[in-house]
């Protein structure tokens, strides 16, 4: 049976129909005839391949009330992808169970608020001894880890990784020093062996997690960025328990560092790449100190990242304040 051309063309329309979906051109309208125009491109962009992720920092080491309500009403304004943390999101340092699950349980309905994937990273208040370890592992898992989206690896390390007799060591000498700080025993802060240990500024990771991320590292060899978040500032720390390590293993490859911890902003060039620490996102801040403030990091990932960060007291509403995170939750 002969088919007709009408025939013909109606089904070649109907295959070409039935495969990848055009997209509709945008309208746009003008009245302007001939001559300059006050505009730069009538070229739209249709379909974006890059993706927006943000970063929170410190909460704690003295948590300001409220604050961190106020970032997560203001991150489902911003409309990130996803949002990453570099820990230090409980007061915690205690053995309590209890008192755990309550900070724990007080974090975690304020981060159901958030339109998007969270991803948690525990700091020196999140893991400060074995017990707070096991708990984490009871709830959230693994201490480190990685995940890779749209082609961009994410390697999430545990600054706190300390053998468990060293690990007790320092959650030990700390409560001596909370105590002499808290003026409940003499001596002085300067003076304390917890103010001495190297794990105390920059932390400290193990062989362990050192070979699980060059695993990783070699698995994932044509990623077009690598993100590398950690709490305390590992790659200041010089020998085995740094990050030199790691470092020769990223060298080949495009990557961004970035902890927390200081509760101060900084950004310095190291290996060529970007080494940023954060500040608060409502955690306690030096008043003298103006690079301590609260903010949060908005990473643009298109052929390279774009970073910006945020004050928050910069971030409002449409009526120009700084959105209420009751108006924004209901």
């Amino acid at each position: 049976m002969k088919l007709s051309n009408q025939l013909i063309l109606s089904l070649v329309f109907l295959v070409l129909s039935c495969q990848a979906p055009v997209k509709d051109i945008p309208d746009f309208e003008h009245d302007i005839a001939d001559g300059p125009t006050p505009w730069t491109s009538t070229h739209f962009e249709l379909e974006e391949e890059d993706f927006t992720f943000a970063i929170i920092s410190d909460l704690n080491g003295g948590e300001r009330e409220g604050v961190y309500s106020r970032a997560v009403a203001q991150l489902n304004r911003l409309d990130p992808t996803f949002v990453l943390s570099v820990g230090d999101l409980i007061d915690g340092g205690t053995e309590d169970f209890e008192q755990l699950t309550k900070e724990w349980d007080s974090f975690g309905q304020r981060t159901e608020y958030l339109n998007m994937p969270f991803f948690y990273l525990g700091g020196n208040h999140d893991l400060t001894n074995p017990k707070m370890r096991e708990f984490w592992k009871q709830r959230f898992g693994p201490r480190y880890y990685y995940f890779v989206y749209e082609n961009v690896l994410f390697l999430m390390l545990d600054s706190e990784d300390f053998e468990e007799e060293r690990m007790l060591e320092i959650y030990h000498a700390r409560a001596e020093a909370i105590q002499i700080l808290d003026g409940k025993i003499e001596g002085k802060y300067e003076d304390s062996d917890y103010y001495h240990m190297i794990e105390r500024r920059i932390g400290a990771i193990n062989q362990e997690q050192v070979q699980y991320f060059k695993n990783v590292l070699e698995k994932y060899q044509d990623v077009r960025w690598t993100f590398v978040l950690m709490h305390k500032p590992l790659w200041m720390r010089e020998g085995e328990k740094g990050l030199a390590e790691l470092e020769k293993h990223l060298s080949s490859r495009s990557y961004t560092v970035i902890n927390g911890h200081f509760h101060s902003f900084s950004h310095r060039k190291r290996n060529e790449m970007d080494y940023i620490i954060l500040g608060t996102t409502g955690g306690s801040q030096n008043p003298v100190d103006s690079m301590s403030f609260d903010h949060v990091t908005m990473v643009r990932m298109a052929e390279q990242p774009i970073i910006t960060h945020l004050k928050m007291n910069g971030i409002l509403d449409v009526t120009g304040q700084i959105p209420n995170p009751a108006n924004e939750q209901n």
